[in-house]
């Protein structure tokens, strides 16, 4: 061990209004006007901080005092031993699996290396996908994906939410026949600040991936099922030719293994910011690649986040990233709370070659010194 110490977590509540109101399919009838965000910088007494975030709601979460009281005095090269008391924040509080990206961040700070060159990856750079988030009529998601083409992009995932959805992937499949297409149908989980999500059945799934394979191109069908129904998922696999994705907001790595026990996905989609951290992420990777199942991170949370899983893509040769992009959420919006947004340049996004995750907090967005 390297004999650091971390000394304390300081926290801070980030409110960053959008240029216009935003409608998440995974928030079933509610407008959202800002990007939440929680940022945490955790310090050393080597003088080398990390940092994190989480997604937040409006008001914020505070748990800066209880990270400070189970992190002061631990080596943040021990991840094992910090990712055992994680597990007991998790017990009683919010989700605290994104402080383990500030420990990369600190390691590879003190050894002067990007993450993904300590996980033995490289910087090559990803193909990139545009990840819409929200419902639009056809004739809007049309010039959408129009715009992200003429861009560079080579894939797009659509939202649907009901079948009458797929009126809108045939008519962008029509527009862009040779366009790599994915299709979301966020059926796994809900923030249910209105009202109730929809959800369906394995049968209904079913007759939506049956379209699907008619409209002919779909990378993955994803989230069709409740996160947690794996033998539904296992079913729905069995029934059609269309890859089923999954696995982005279930807890821990336990469960993502439970998808791989049962033969349950095409494609594992953790992130490592809200599911298992980095290096756990590389070890569900490893398994699912001995297992055949693709393994593609979310990444919608904030650039923190997406940083994060942009090392473990690069870490584990991934084949895709998503890139969360449809205004008003911009990369210029989810990247606020650093200095340099990320960017897709000829439909590639390029891993950070800086020390650590690579990334500097933007002070004016983020507050602190």
């Amino acid at each position: 061990m390297s004999g650091m110490q971390i000394t304390g977590v300081t926290q801070h509540h980030v409110s960053y209004p959008l240029e216009e109101s935003f409608e998440p399919t995974w928030i079933p009838d509610y407008a959202q006007h800002t990007h939440e965000a929680e940022v945490f910088e955790v310090e050393t007494d080597a003088g080398i901080t990390g940092v994190t975030a989480s997604p937040s709601f409006a008001g914020g979460l505070e748990y800066e005092t209880p990270l400070s009281l189970f992190l002061a005095g631990e080596d943040p090269h021990d991840i094992e031993g910090i990712m055992n008391k994680l597990a007991s924040i998790d017990l009683v509080g919010p989700r605290p699996w994104h402080i383990e990206l500030a420990l990369w961040d600190i390691i590879g700070k003190d050894a002067g290396k990007p993450v993904y060159e300590l996980l033995g990856g490289s910087d090559e750079p990803v193909p990139a996908y545009a990840s819409t988030g929200q419902m639009l009529p056809a004739d809007e998601r049309l010039e959408y994906v129009e715009d992200r083409v003429d861009e560079g992009f080579e894939a797009v995932k659509l939202r649907i939410t009901e079948p009458a959805d797929l009126d809108i992937v045939r008519e962008v499949r029509d527009a862009f026949p040779e366009l790599t297409l994915m299709v979301d149908a966020n059926k796994g989980w809900a923030v249910r600040v209105m009202d109730d999500e929809q959800r369906w059945s394995v049968k209904e799934a079913a007759a939506v991936a049956e379209e699907l394979e008619a409209i002919g191109g779909v990378e993955w069908f994803e989230e069709p099922l409740p996160r947690h129904n794996y033998d539904g998922y296992a079913r729905l696999r069995e029934m059609t030719a269309v890859p089923i994705a999954g696995g982005e907001f279930n807890e821990r790595a336990g469960e993502l293994h439970q998808f791989l026990d049962r033969d349950a996905v095409d494609v594992l989609q953790p992130d490592a910011a809200l599911v298992t951290g980095i290096k756990r992420a590389l070890e569900v990777a490893g398994r699912a690649r001995e297992d055949g199942v693709k393994f593609v991170p979310h990444t919608w949370t904030n650039a923190i986040g997406f940083a994060a899983n942009l090392h473990v893509i690069a870490a584990i040769d991934g084949g895709w990233c998503e890139f969360p992009h449809d205004p008003p959420w911009t990369p210029e919006a989810w990247g606020a709370i650093v200095s340099e947004p990320f960017e897709v340049t000829d439909g590639l996004v390029q891993p950070r070659d800086r020390p650590g995750l690579g990334i500097e907090l933007d002070r004016d967005v983020v507050g602190g010194e």
